[in-house]
């Protein structure tokens, strides 16, 4: 008889569970300031080391330090707060207006805004922006007009987008926002191609993929790495690793084995683990793996470490399977306090003029939601029918001729 134990799975378990005290005594978490900032045309080879620690500029007492900090001045990051705020405070008003009937869904991004607020900053306007639906801030740094955001949610006549998409799955090509697809796995595909043609056309525009760690476990993630890796593409593969993917966590997706970022070994390329919760760390970092694209060096792979403070959506109810005050425990930190307590360390801002910009924020959310409630909420009103039969097809083909006759239009 063999002495070997008999076979048996590993069944990846999360830290904590409902009713258990919170724990992130897995997380290795690097001083703020400790993390070497290479040369961004230095081989992947020669960064190896990157994908294990963690980039971050912000301390515990509010100050920028180390390598990586960008020097950004007061005003700018001023901006990124206020879209971070404005991010925020959009969320939980839309929240609100799903539970009084007025929306079908909503998903809010709450804990993630940094990420999206200082890439859209931080990046020029032609670059294309491929995002999850938790890029609402990346909108809100480049003014989208609320208003559009609101009337996409209630699916009303104003709708921008004729009711084609669910509630926010937004699309901007003018604000360099790809359309939003509920298949996270395929946007990163259609980055990278995105990149590609850029490069092949000699254009000067580089863009940006956005997926969650848990989508990382699914077959076009790693398609899209292979081509990216191989061509070069001036492209920035980004992981927002928030520890929850629906209801389940990152081990599913092998983020207990290693780090996302270290996926990124095997093709060659940079991986850069970054305070998802740090504006200063999210700008540095996408600067440098922007320098890298534009100067034909190749993609870069970027996990964001962050945490998801909502419910994956208005469907999802997380106090089943996570501890319900997980995120107030979240060793990062809320990435808005972290800006306004760095801007107060700057002596940039101070109490009163943020309540004063949260007033202002509030008052301009309040506005546009009764400029679309005027024009209806979910059942009140709709985008005008025959807006299905357009953009269909270059030419309407007789099949879609016979479906508008019979519907009388």
């Amino acid at each position: 008889m063999s002495n070997l134990p008999r076979l048996r799975l590993h069944i990846p378990t999360p830290p904590a569970r409902p009713g258990e005290p919170p724990r992130f005594d897995h997380l290795d978490i690097a001083a703020a300031g400790a993390v070497r900032r290479p040369d961004s045309a230095a081989p992947g080879q020669e960064m190896r080391d990157l994908p294990y620690t963690l980039i971050r500029v912000l301390d515990d007492a509010g100050a920028a330090v180390g390598p990586w900090n960008p020097g950004l001045s007061p005003d700018t990051m001023i901006r990124g707060l206020r879209a971070m705020l404005l991010t925020r405070l959009f969320d939980d008003r839309m929240f609100r207006a799903h539970r009084q009937g007025k929306a079908s869904f909503y998903m809010k991004s709450t804990g993630e805004e940094a990420i999206g607020a200082a890439q859209s900053l931080a990046l020029d306007r032609a670059d294309m922006c491929f995002p999850t639906y938790r890029l609402l801030s990346w909108l809100m740094a480049r003014d989208y007009p609320l208003i559009n955001l609101v009337n996409q949610i209630f699916s009303n006549a104003g709708d921008p987008l004729r009711g084609r998409q669910l509630p926010v799955m937004y699309s901007a090509r003018d604000y360099g926002f790809y359309s939003i697809s509920g298949n996270l796995g395929n946007r990163i595909g259609h980055a990278v191609g995105w990149a590609m043609a850029s490069a092949l056309k000699r254009d000067d525009r580089i863009a940006l993929a956005h997926v969650g760690e848990g989508t990382t476990a699914g077959g076009g993630y790693h398609e899209a790495l292979t081509f990216a890796a191989v061509y070069r593409a001036p492209v920035i593969l980004c992981i927002a690793n928030n520890q929850w993917a629906i209801s389940s966590f990152f081990g599913f997706a092998g983020g207990e084995a290693t780090t996302f970022a270290a996926r990124a070994i095997a093709g060659g390329l940079p991986g850069l683990r970054v305070d998802g919760n740090d504006f200063l760390a999210v700008w540095a970092a996408t600067l440098w793996a922007a320098e890298r694209a534009r100067t034909n060096h190749g993609a870069t792979l970027i996990e964001f470490l962050t945490y998801r403070g909502g419910g994956h959506s208005t469907s999802d109810d997380p106090s089943r399977y996570r501890p319900a005050d997980e995120w107030e425990h979240w060793p990062l930190g809320d990435p808005i306090e972290r800006l306004k307590r760095h801007l107060i360390h700057m002596r940039a801002w101070d109490e009163t003029r943020h309540a004063e910009l949260t007033a202002q924020v509030t008052d301009a959310i309040a506005a546009a939601v009764r400029e679309g409630e005027a024009i209806g909420t979910l059942g009140q009103s709709r985008p005008d029918l025959d807006a299905m039969f357009d953009q269909v097809f270059a030419k309407p083909d007789w099949r879609l001729i016979e479906q508008r006759r019979e519907a009388g239009l």
